[in-house]
């Protein structure tokens, strides 16, 4: 069963995810346009975290993506095709205790710049990034072994960040 753990930030975070990094530009070769750290192990104000590192790759055409999963498998990753979200690829690496997530859309998905802009909002906004860290210290308190009710918690708090400029 996956817990929802939240630990302190680390700068940890940023090595881990500059390594995937790395393993993610020789996966996806040329198709690769760009790749982000997002999620809240990028955001050092947040205070907390879990401990999963969440990263946004953009690619030229989506489809194309499937034909990169057996190499992502060799990497560790489990393919999870669009996961609920029409339009991307979703990655799962570490089983029950995972480690990374990797979020695949085609450039121009409305979803890419929804995630960097809550990103720089956070960063923009330490205040409102240590609140939202705290949210998630307390659910994650709250619904230890319940991830999914630990991020519905999270939902009205993150719809409200998304929406501010």
């Amino acid at each position: 069963m996956r817990k929802a753990e939240v630990v302190p930030w680390t700068a940890k975070w940023l090595e881990l995810y500059l390594e995937e990094e790395d393993l993610l530009r020789s996966v996806f070769l040329d198709e690769l346009l760009e790749i982000h750290h997002i999620g809240s192990t990028s955001v050092p104000g947040i205070g907390c975290a879990k401990p999963i590192i969440d990263i946004l790759a953009v690619v030229r055409d989506i489809d194309k993506v499937d034909d990169c999963n057996e190499r992502m498998m060799r990497c560790g990753y489990t393919p999870r095709g669009e996961n609920g979200i029409a339009g991307r690829r979703y990655f799962t690496k570490g089983g029950i205790r995972r480690t990374h997530h990797v979020h695949v859309y085609e450039a121009g998905h409305i979803n890419i710049a929804r995630h960097l802009n809550f990103k720089a909002y956070l960063m923009h906004h330490p205040e409102e990034a240590r609140a939202y860290g705290e949210l998630k210290r307390r659910l994650a308190r709250e619904f230890p072994d319940d991830v999914r009710a630990y991020q519905e918690g999270k939902e009205d708090m993150v719809a409200e960040l998304v929406e501010k400029p």
